[in-house]
């Protein structure tokens, strides 16, 4: 049973959040097998990306306290809002899983969320969804970083009823040309660093392999390689990068630099250092002193 003030382990955790959707059975439809992710998404945004949660669709269940450049953060099960935030693109509206939006500017950051469970040949055909996405938002926001994060089910050959191309592990363990076919592919839609480059491409792009374990789920160790620009630590980076390069640079940046979090925050009680708080939550929160500004615009 959740405790509480506290907060559930598939907010924190990606291997607890992954646990619905490896649960599920292969010919899933919807999307509740898949929204503890988002909840995952929204959390990570605040605790290590420095955002406030009320800017947050979904909202997460956390609110700031204090003011000045010391913020404190603590846990509120009553501030938990789930929704999607539909975005106005240059073509059509497109509701997206994890939306930042910032007063007097619009949407800054998003994070679109897929999961696959099975027909892995099929994965390029898909590519003209996201290539879409990504185009009719940025269109509209040239501005808007944007990411793309897509986990897959590592099912196993061998495994009883399961089609061949269903498979994405192969009897030795290696990952099937289908799949890393379409980790390459991928690997081309990322990199968007400019307002001006080509609005096709996502600013970062996250894959990973999920495999069901007893204890629940866990991450496919090896793939993407550590170097590749899909590795799921890289896309979060990415992401902060950024966005650091598109906004906080402004003479009146009140509002758009991301937060650093006190340590007395009551979320990390308990969690006197940066291992314990690693060891908690799988990364580091951006604790110290926040760099925003006041405004510095004249009179």
């Amino acid at each position: 049973m959740t405790k509480k003030n506290t907060f559930q382990l598939s907010e924190v955790r990606l291997e607890k959040a992954l646990v619905p959707f490896v649960s599920a059975g292969i010919a899933t439809q919807g999307s509740e097998h898949i929204k503890p992710v988002h909840w995952y998404l929204a959390v990570r945004l605040v605790l290590e990306g420095g955002f406030a949660p009320e800017d947050i669709t979904p909202t997460p269940p956390l609110v700031v306290r204090g003011s000045g450049r010391q913020k404190k953060l603590t846990y509120s099960a009553p501030a938990r809002k789930d929704a999607e935030l539909a975005v106005i693109g240059g073509l059509k509206s497109k509701k997206i899983d994890v939306v930042v939006t910032k007063p007097g500017v619009g949407p800054v950051l998003a994070i679109s969320v897929k999961g696959t469970k099975k027909a892995f040949r099929n994965l390029t055909n898909r590519m003209e969804e996201a290539i879409g996405d990504s185009t009719n938002l940025h269109i509209m926001y040239p501005g808007l970083v944007y990411g793309f994060f897509h986990v897959l089910q590592a099912n196993q050959a061998g495994t009883p009823r399961l089609m061949k191309s269903d498979t994405s592990v192969d009897l030795q363990g290696n990952v099937v040309k289908a799949v890393r076919r379409y980790h390459d592919v991928l690997a081309n839609l990322a990199g968007r660093r400019l307002v001006r480059d080509d609005y096709t491409r996502y600013e970062a792009v996250g894959f990973a392999l999920v495999q069901k374990t007893a204890e629940g789920s866990s991450i496919l160790s090896g793939f993407p390689e550590p170097g590749s620009p899909l590795a799921p630590e890289k896309f979060f980076q990415t992401l902060y990068q950024i966005y650091d390069l598109r906004y906080p640079y402004m003479s009146n940046r009140q509002g758009l630099a991301r937060h650093a979090w006190s340590s007395d925050s009551p979320v990390f009680a308990g969690l006197p250092d940066e291992e314990a708080r690693f060891s908690r939550f799988g990364y580091s929160p951006r604790i110290g002193v926040s760099d925003e500004v006041e405004d510095e615009s004249e009179d």
